[in-house]
């Protein structure tokens, strides 16, 4: 994506956060260097011993393209500060025990700053995990809500917003009075600390509209668990339609669907952006989807934990402006995604 401006890519929440971590992050993201920097991480060039602070990364998996963005983004600052990542991947968004044990990895390995994508927002274990972590080494969420108070930060976006986005689309699309339509929701995980949220924002934005959700459906975000739903939702709504879903669930409707004749298709509507779901929004398979920037949001996260190694805290989530993009406006948008073959170097 094209930057021209700080208002331009950042949240609003990013301004929040007083005026030397804006101008930090403008730097950031406009490529400048010079005088505007924050003085730590200007000092900390590629390769110098300042540089090199150990930052672990947990995922929760990377079956889905989008993270494979955010670990793009992870790599290019860590590349261009010195830093050094660890990164693991849980299993999946059921795989708490696992998620736990690499946590544990982390510390002995002794990292100076832990990025979470945290397999659940609130799980008991997972915030004592944190808690306990944090006494030593600042811990910082990526992506995904922790509601966790021991957190040095949180690098995202709303994701309630990223609902309300989509929501707010289908309700232009079909105002109150116009002839009904019904929609599936193929969502993530229940306790995940995004999947909840995007479906209250969508519910919540298509209220008094003519548009009705028939049916949600909850799986982990992998390509073959996302199918399953979608088929078993096609199966008992073959009249729907729109099919709203994950990246992996759009794109198992896109191959499910190929073929279909035209008219009897659902419109298809993506909770959040992937290399698939970019394909389809430029041949049309896809209708729209909000874009938060993932390779952006890497980028945030390990600017992020350099400075949480020097003490710094945010008591406010730091993430890029939500832009919701439509089919017809694709041509002329620059929707940045991780390089094709990009794979992140997993521990």
């Amino acid at each position: 994506m094209k930057v021209n401006t700080l208002k331009s890519c950042v949240s609003k929440l990013v301004r929040h956060m007083g005026g030397t971590y804006a101008a930090l992050v403008a730097c950031a993201i406009l490529g400048s260097a010079g005088s505007g920097a924050h003085p730590s991480l200007a000092q900390a060039a590629p390769g110098s011993p300042d540089g090199a602070i150990r930052i672990c990364i947990v995922v929760p998996h990377f079956k889905d393209e989008y993270w494979l963005s955010v670990a793009y983004g992870l790599q290019l600052e860590a590349k261009r500060t010195g830093a050094e990542l660890w990164t693991f991947e849980s299993g999946g968004y059921h795989a708490l025990a696992r998620q736990l044990e690499l946590l544990d990895v982390c510390r002995e390995r002794q990292a100076e700053a832990i990025l979470l994508g945290a397999v659940s927002a609130n799980d008991p274990k997972i915030l004592s995990a944190v808690a306990s972590l944090s006494e030593t080494i600042p811990v910082l969420a990526l992506v995904n809500e922790l509601r966790s108070p021991s957190l040095a930060g949180a690098v995202g976006v709303n994701w309630q917003e990223m609902g309300g986005h989509i929501g707010a689309f289908l309700f232009d699309r079909h105002p109150a009075g116009t002839e009904p339509a019904t929609a599936v929701l193929i969502s993530g995980p229940a306790k995940s600390g995004w999947a909840p949220l995007v479906e209250t924002g969508l519910l919540a934005a298509i209220e008094g509209s003519a548009v009705r959700v028939v049916d949600i459906r909850r799986a982990d975000t992998g390509l073959r668990e996302q199918m399953r739903e979608v088929e078993d939702a096609l199966a008992d709504h073959p009249e729907v339609d729109y099919v709203i879903g994950t990246a992996p669930a759009v794109e198992a409707a896109m191959g499910l669907l190929n073929g279909s004749a035209q008219a009897d298709r659902p419109a298809l509507v993506a909770t959040y952006i992937s290399h698939s779901i970019r394909r389809g929004m430029g041949n049309g398979s896809v209708l729209a989807v909000p874009f938060d920037n993932p390779i952006l949001q890497g980028q945030l996260g390990v600017r992020m934990a350099i400075d949480a190694t020097r003490g710094r805290t945010w008591t406010e989530l730091v993430g890029p402006e939500i832009k919701l993009l439509v089919a017809s406006e694709v041509p002329n948008q620059q929707i940045s995604l991780s390089p094709a073959g990009f794979l992140p170097t997993i521990e």
